[in-house]
């Protein structure tokens, strides 16, 4: 049937289609278990529950455009061309279907009707979720000629659903403003919501996504404070692989695509492999990104294994001296996109991490081994460039083992494995222990006086850094700075690597606060991010922040770590000497004569008769210093790495440390007017 056809008879979704479980009051008691926290990730799902109501509509067919606005005063509005929530009195709650799916959990088109074969999940659920969570709610729907609405405040209806007007077309808008008694803080990312509609429309190809930011304007005035972006992809997924690897040298020019539907279940895979080391994989199922893989993933996995060793074995590209390819060999460089779709997807969790749907594994893997199959018979060259890139990778993998053997042989002989350059810690509790990785031996001779022995190790670092990025694990592992840092934290690398072998809770990176300095953190974040993302992921790596400042006026010391804090501590002392001085001085009846000014030694400023010195090194402080201004847990001051957006570091990274230079310079020139302080 046409969709024109389709959206005349509404397919079916009507009131009937309509099924309750059960009702809407926990919800607002225990946020958490519906959006998994109220915090920003949170704030934020309500709005992919919205929108995946809509895409929805979309996969059934009957919708092909979306918008989403971001209006003032906290308020979201998304708004579709689908047919419009039904709204007759349903036959279970005597009320409207429309306020039946926005006050009743678990009421939707979702649950066994004929509303949909495939869609997100259980979002009936989410619209009453949105809308229990909501300060207030509008439900406006376009169906049956006419325009209904109805308001609700926080969750409870204000009136009955009315008509309010007229239309030829069809669809809903669902407007809301998050309640500020849920949400400690309501602040939306315009860059995580373009991010995430950016995927929904990679994964239904044909929608067109919109998105407006219009909480900048007010009046007809601030109209030009308006932000638009749109989506719109009719190679879908395909699309999204070839976006992934935008600044990546690719292997096979043409991605694979497969597309197929078996038993109900239909797989929709594109791959494309790159000359870096890491693997970018993303698994979604009806559209929703599953971070943790699951079925489709595994089926995936055993697919690509089984039909590259095939085609190489086949074809005699593969020696009897290298073995079998495992599935590691193979994802080294690997982009791909899987995407299921199916009728009754089982989830893990309501933030649905992982599908675990047992019947997907072998359809996916049927589907993906043929598909490969058929792709390399047809394109042979591109089939050679994937499995040279492979077969490189097992080599690689083979020289590695032998370099790291080699490596921790040679570690034994200096004593427990451990480099002879590390002083450890005395505790072997890994939630206490911290490892500071510490530029230059003067800094490193410091730190190993002014630490706490009992939880605190330290390793200087001698010697160049090498760039990861542009380096393979064999020769990552054979490095003079790199291999004592893989011994130190005692978790291995690449396919030994096992973090519950991992020898500190905290990894903290401590260099000067200068251009040497953030080179050397950002080598060093790329080679934790590149071979210990679970580290970071797993919030193990912290970045120190040493004072940029001394400061002294008498017996009064304080430390500043920007030029900012500087001018208000300079501000704050001589206020309070001031303030001390006319106080003396009312005392003795009369008020002070002020300080003379000694000279400023070399290296320092003198400023309202402050001491001021400028640390240009870590090896300038001494170790009481360096404990009391970067180590002591009662008062330094750390940045714990996380990476909120995987993707986007990775592309960073890329162009920061990569072989194109091209994308380096216009970095550098677009964000060199942004830098306040070269040296810090």
């Amino acid at each position: 049937m046409a969709k024109e056809d389709k959206k005349k008879d509404n397919g079916h979704y009507d009131a009937k289609s309509i099924q309750v479980l059960e009702g809407l009051d926990p919800v607002r008691k225990r946020p958490g278990m519906y959006i998994g926290g109220t915090s920003t990730e949170g704030l934020h799902h309500l709005i992919w529950e919205i929108v995946n109501n809509s895409i929805d509509e979309a996969m059934a067919g009957y919708c092909s455009d979306i918008l989403v606005r971001l209006l003032p005063d906290n308020v979201v509005e998304v708004t579709d061309n689908g047919r419009g929530i039904p709204v007759e009195i349903h036959p279970q709650t005597k009320k409207s279907t429309l306020e039946t799916v926005l006050t009743v959990l678990h009421a939707g088109g979702k649950f066994g009707g004929e509303g949909y074969k495939i869609s997100g999940g259980l979002h009936g659920v989410g619209v009453s979720v949105v809308n229990a969570l909501s300060e207030w709610t509008v439900a406006t729907v376009r169906r049956d000629g006419k325009v209904w609405e109805q308001r609700y405040d926080r969750g409870v209806p204000k009136a009955a659903v009315k008509a309010v007007g007229k239309s030829k077309e069809t669809g809903t808008t669902i407007a809301f403003k998050a309640d500020s008694q849920i949400f400690p803080e309501i602040e939306y990312s315009w860059d995580k919501i373009l991010e995430y509609l950016r995927y929904q429309a990679y994964l239904t190809k044909g929608v067109r996504i919109q998105i407006e930011d219009r909480r900048e304007v007010a009046t007809a005035e601030d109209e030009h404070k308006a932000k638009r972006y749109g989506f719109y992809f009719d190679s879908g997924i395909i699309s999204f692989v070839k976006f992934l690897n935008r600044r990546k040298e690719v292997k096979n020019e043409t991605p694979v695509y497969i597309e197929k539907t078996v038993e109900g279940v239909y797989v929709e895979m594109s791959l494309q492999y790159t000359e870096g080391y890491k693997e970018h994989l993303y698994a979604f199922a009806n559209n929703i990104y599953n971070p943790e893989g699951g079925m489709h993933v595994t089926g995936f996995k055993m697919a690509l294994t089984r039909a590259l060793n095939d085609y190489a074995k086949k074809n005699g590209l593969l020696k009897e001296k290298d073995g079998a390819m495992t599935s590691d060999d193979l994802r080294e460089g690997l982009t791909a996109v899987i995407s299921v779709k199916l009728a009754n997807p089982q989830f893990e969790g309501q933030t649905k991490a992982k599908l675990g749907n047992n019947e997907v594994r072998g359809i996916v893997s049927s589907v993906v081994s043929e598909g490969l199959a058929e792709y390399m018979e047809t394109r042979p060259q591109d089939a050679k460039a994937i499995l040279e890139k492979c077969l490189l990778t097992v080599r690689a993998r083979i020289a590695a083992r032998a370099a790291k053997d080699a490596v921790l042989r040679k570690g034994a002989l200096e004593g427990m494995t451990l480099p002879g350059k590390l002083a450890d810690c005395s505790t072997r509790d890994k939630m206490r222990s911290e490892l500071y990785i510490v530029e230059g031996d003067s800094a490193g001779g410091s730190a190993k006086q002014g630490r706490n022995r009992e939880f605190q190790a330290i390793l200087p670092l001698r010697g160049k850094l090498v760039n990861v990025e542009k380096t393979s694990l064999d020769k990552v592992v054979k490095s003079d700075t790199l291999k004592p840092i893989i011994i130190a934290l005692g978790a291995g690398i690449g396919e030994t690597f096992d973090i519950s072998k991992l020898r500190y809770g905290k990894i903290i990176i401590m260099a000067d606060a200068d251009v040497d300095g953030s080179h050397i953190r950002t080598l060093l974040l790329t080679f934790f991010y590149r071979y210990f993302e679970e580290l970071v992921t797993g919030g193990h790596i912290y970045i120190a922040q040493p004072p940029l400042y001394r400061l002294q006026k008498g017996k009064t010391v304080r430390y500043a770590y920007t030029e900012e804090e500087k001018l208000r501590i300079v501000d704050e002392i001589t206020k309070e000497a001031e303030a001390k001085a006319v106080a003396k001085g009312k005392k003795a009846g009369k008020e002070e004569p002020a300080a003379l000014e000694g000279e400023a030694e070399p290296g320092e400023e003198k400023v309202a008769g402050i001491t001021i010195q400028r640390y240009k090194g870590l090896g300038e402080m001494n170790p009481e210093q360096l404990w009391e201004t970067t180590m002591s847990p009662a008062s330094r001051l750390m940045l714990q790495v996380t990476i909120e957006d995987a993707e986007e570091a990775d592309t960073l990274f890329d162009i920061l440390m990569g072989n194109d230079v091209e994308p380096r310079r216009k970095f550098i020139q677009t964000h060199a007017k942004t830098v306040k302080n070269l040296d810090i």
